[in-house]
């Protein structure tokens, strides 16, 4: 039984390359189970197999192509539309994931997403930059515990019963709370389709077919834990730019409480950052522009879309890297050793001599060496640098980590 464990978090908004390297972690880790510590299904990890296969992981741990098994954290959020749809994309590429989830990982319905989606569109030009996917609106249901719904409770017999209090009782309360008045056509058919509850129903009983309950507590019994968050820490619903954020812990918070309940003592996290910054959604982003001078963007997984727009840009900057990281370290530790280190991704994208920023100022960076002097100014041992999307454009700071 391990119990030294490690993690990936992103530094930023997302979207930061942590699929990319939990993917070189578990290749390196045999027997790991890479543990989904935040979010649910709207993250979007893109990992290339050696073979070239491209997938972008949303429930499943980005440790697959790997070999590594899947945990869903108490702090997880299930999707069972959306986690089956993704498993028959893996099944396509040879990959068969085992997975497991603790009894209270959070459960999102249907009407979880008709709200989200509901609520977005009535913001028109002012919207929040959701996913639409119902993962903030789950958080919210599952406040009031009459209508809560978590993993252990798709054994129930009474699910169905839940699912149409969920939907007579809960739905008119919570969109008369946020000012919604009627729901767009196609939503309102949803809603009162009973359809949509034996389709969801469906969904659940082959979700329970394919995942094992398996208690946090007992992690450690399982292989190497590798954590993997989902966002990035300036998304934090703590420490982020309200409302622009999401509705979990994005950084150490949830990690160390997992630990504590596992029985892990010494965690060795990566803060993964581009050599660059983007933002897709909503909300404040520092130093913005149009076009990245001698950046060749590309960025095939946040393609424009509907709920969040087009991929938005900025030149890294360091000051805001470096005390996001800070805070973040700054957590209470529950007595659990931390070390920390950085990556450095999308290297291969930057022309000879980048710019990044640091306190307002402007620097010039030769991308062959921009991945040791960005950890230098932050003030973080360089543990990985990413010059391309594939586990062997990744070059591992092995001495660094084991230091």
């Amino acid at each position: 039984m391990s119990t030294q464990a490690q993690a990936v978090i992103g530094a930023l908004y997302g979207d930061e390359g942590k699929g990319l390297m939990v993917d070189c972690l578990a290749a390196a880790t045999p027997g790991a189970v890479v543990v989904r510590s935040n979010g649910g299904a709207q993250a979007g990890h893109t990992v290339v197999g050696a073979a070239g296969a491209r997938h972008v992981f949303h429930h499943v741990g980005s440790g697959s192509f790997a070999g590594a098994a899947t945990h869903f954290s108490r702090f997880f959020v299930a999707h069972p539309m959306l986690l089956l749809d993704e498993l028959a994309a893996l099944g396509q590429l040879g990959v068969t994931p085992k997975i497991s989830s603790d009894p209270r990982a959070l459960v999102t319905t249907p009407f979880d997403v008709i709200i989200n989606q509901a609520l977005e569109l009535a913001r028109g030009t002012a919207r929040h930059g959701s996913c639409g996917l119902g993962f903030g609106e789950t958080i919210e249901r599952n406040l009031r515990p009459e209508f809560a719904l978590s993993t252990k409770d798709l054994f129930r017999p009474d699910l169905r019963a839940r699912l149409v209090s969920i939907r007579d009782a809960w739905v008119p309360v919570r969109l008369a709370a946020l000012g919604i008045t009627a729901l767009p056509a196609e939503l309102a058919t949803a809603l009162a389709d009973d359809i949509t509850i034996g389709h969801f129903e469906a969904d659940c009983a082959a979700y329970l077919d394919r995942v094992t309950l398996w208690p946090d507590r007992r992690l450690c019994e399982r292989g190497t834990i590798i954590f993997e968050a989902a966002q990035g820490l300036l998304l934090d619903q703590d420490s982020g730019a309200f409302p622009h954020v999401t509705r979990s812990n994005t950084g150490l918070a949830n990690m160390l409480a997992i630990a504590v309940e596992a029985g892990i003592t010494e965690l060795d996290a990566t803060y993964a950052t581009r050599c660059y910054t983007t933002r897709h959604g909503a909300g404040p982003l520092k130093g913005e522009v149009s076009a990245l001078p001698g950046i060749n963007v590309a960025d095939p997984t946040n393609a424009p879309n509907e709920w969040q727009g087009t991929l938005r840009l900025a030149p890294l900057d360091l000051g805001v890297l470096r005390e996001a990281i800070a805070h973040d370290l700054a957590l209470d530790r529950g007595g659990i050793a931390v070390k920390a280190g950085l990556a450095v991704t999308c290297l291969d994208q930057a022309d000879d001599g980048f710019a990044v920023t640091d306190n307002g100022e402007g620097m010039r960076l030769d991308p062959a060496k921009a991945a040791s002097r960005i950890a230098n100014l932050v003030g973080l041992p360089l543990w990985a640098e990413g010059w391309g999307p594939r586990r062997g454009d990744v070059r591992l700071h092995v001495d660094a980590v084991a230091a």
